[in-house]
């Protein structure tokens, strides 16, 4: 029988190797954040900058000027892209490098490595968000109505898709399927989900069509914390977004139980 002795060490591991690979995970990408946090960075300012001049004189959305209304679904496209990516194209790196090996060989629950991939895509995707939006906030009015939903969707829209990530990462053998993976799933929810415009400017087909995009739900729910108006309730997009993270965390966690793809 176990004591509670041999409990709190078995905790005690736990949590040592959860910071590991978190802190792993986090280097891995700050080492190189001209490329990881200031690239997207700047793709987002060149969005705002054509759009916004371009469409600014002739648009407004909700009583908002088309590049205010722009800003937040910038912010909220590269935290789940940058989520997305850090995640996914670690464990892709680890498979074909065969480090991976070093990562399962410890006694880290699947649970913890679960957090800390999730954990160290949320902090990448939100200093990215953090960086759009210091960025481009001179270029526009930005008030904000509601800070506990940003923050809310932020942290569920970087967790959501750092599990895709995970999910991606697992399943892609190579290269090739972890870019066909981003560039016909990731990249068309992300786009075509109202960063650029409000679905209610749409013919009625493809409104419909996009309330089965989990990625509107979070642009137009974060969107509401700047401005208070949004095309949907923002509970009903935030009960939305927990039901989709739910599904996705415990679709990874238990490939992740099984070892599948990970271990030869």
């Amino acid at each position: 029988m176990s004591g509670p002795g041999q409990r709190a060490s078995a905790w005690e591991a736990q949590l040592t190797g959860f910071l590991t690979l978190f802190y792993k995970e986090f280097l891995r990408f700050w080492k190189v954040s001209f490329q990881t946090v200031a690239a997207p960075v700047l793709t987002a300012l060149l969005y705002l900058l054509i759009f916004g001049h371009v469409l600014d004189e002739h648009v407004t959305v909700h009583g908002v000027r088309y590049t205010s209304f722009l800003i937040p679904g910038l912010v909220m496209m590269q935290v789940l892209q940058n989520a997305f990516a850090n995640s996914s194209s670690s464990l892709i790196q680890a498979k074909i490098t065969g480090s991976i090996v070093f990562v399962l060989l410890p006694p880290i629950s699947y649970g913890a490595f679960f957090l800390a991939y999730v954990l160290a895509a949320m902090v990448r995707g939100l200093l990215v968000g953090v960086g759009v939006l210091l960025a481009t906030v001179w270029f526009a009015e930005l008030r904000v109505e509601a800070p506990l939903w940003i923050l809310a969707f932020s942290l569920f829209g970087g967790a959501l898709f750092g599990a895709l990530g995970m999910i991606a990462g697992i399943w892609s053998e190579k290269f090739d399927q972890l870019a066909a993976f981003q560039n016909f799933l990731i990249m068309p929810l992300t786009m075509l989900s109202g960063v650029f415009y409000s679905i209610y400017t749409l013919p009625s087909f493809w409104q419909g069509l996009s309330h089965y995009n989990p990625v509107f739900y979070l642009i137009d729910g974060f969107r509401y914390g700047f401005f208070g108006v949004s095309d949907m309730a923002p509970q009903y997009s935030l009960a939305v977004v927990v039901a989709c993270f739910a599904a996705v965390a415990a679709l990874t966690l238990n490939l992740l139980k099984r070892g599948w793809k990970l271990r030869a």
